[in-house]
């Protein structure tokens, strides 16, 4: 295990990441190019993947990430705990995923990436206020006047909204609606348990008590809003669909 964090990058490191997402970035498609993404209720898409990478604070070195795949009622799409288009670069973390593993890939970020035209100001947070229902949502338009993602109210009891932005291989509206139907909390149900089982695997492999056990201390994952249904439940998701994870529900999610 590291004993310090680790200082900057070198530049030379840097500039070399950021060519790689420049010659990526030329791949990226940002139109919907499956069957199931035109289809209202996605007919045909079986099984979601969400990704999640988790840190630790006190190790610049280690982290780990995790994959999770669950069922939907052969195709596969990736949902990304970070930014797709939504970016500094237009490029983050769920274009390069979708670029390098040719999948359709969506980011969904948790907290609003500052970029040009964008920010967390008070117009934004009145905007904000104007979501009603889950699956509200309105347009980040960065200072060019393109349209970059969207806030999504993802639950009707969630007060925070999701990031919603096209990774690789679909339109932003298909994302927006994929991303609201697998939400039983506020953050879609492939994220949420690769973030708790990353955590997990932490807290146990490189053991780091400060990281609380899923289902226990008051992080997101330990805040169940009373009104959504239990995961094993036969309560229907948002859109009434139901999404069966393939491993036990450690944990739950915040408002």
């Amino acid at each position: 295990m590291a004993e310090e964090v680790v200082g900057r990058l070198p530049e030379e490191t840097l500039l070399l990441w950021k060519r790689e997402q420049a010659l990526l970035k030329a791949h990226v498609v940002d139109w919907d190019t499956e069957t199931w993404q035109r289809d209202p209720a996605f007919s045909g898409l079986q099984r979601v993947g969400g990704l999640d990478v988790s840190f630790v604070k006190s190790d610049g070195v280690r982290a780990c990430a995790s994959l999770v795949v669950l069922s939907y009622p052969d195709l596969e799409v990736l949902l990304v705990d970070g930014n797709g288009l939504l970016h500094h670069r237009g490029f983050g973390v769920a274009c390069h995923l979708g670029v390098l593993t040719d999948l359709p890939c969506i980011g969904v970020a948790k907290n609003l990436l500052h970029v040009v035209g964008l920010e967390n100001n008070i117009l934004h947070k009145e905007k904000i206020n104007l979501l009603q229902a889950g699956g509200d949502s309105f347009p980040l338009t960065g200072g060019s006047g393109a349209v970059l993602g969207m806030a999504l109210k993802s639950h009707d009891h969630s007060t925070k909204p999701l990031y919603v932005s096209v990774g690789h291989k679909i339109s932003l509206k298909a994302a927006v609606r994929l991303t609201h139907s697998c939400c039983r909390f506020r953050i879609p149900e492939p994220v949420r348990q690769a973030d708790i089982r990353s955590r997990d695997y932490i807290r146990r492999t490189l053991r780091h008590p400060e990281l609380p056990a899923p289902g226990q201390g008051r992080s997101w994952k330990a805040q169940r809003p009373k009104a959504c249904p239990k995961i094993g439940s036969e309560e229907p998701m948002c859109e009434g669909r139901l999404l069966e994870a393939q491993a036990p529900d450690p944990g739950a999610q915040e408002q």
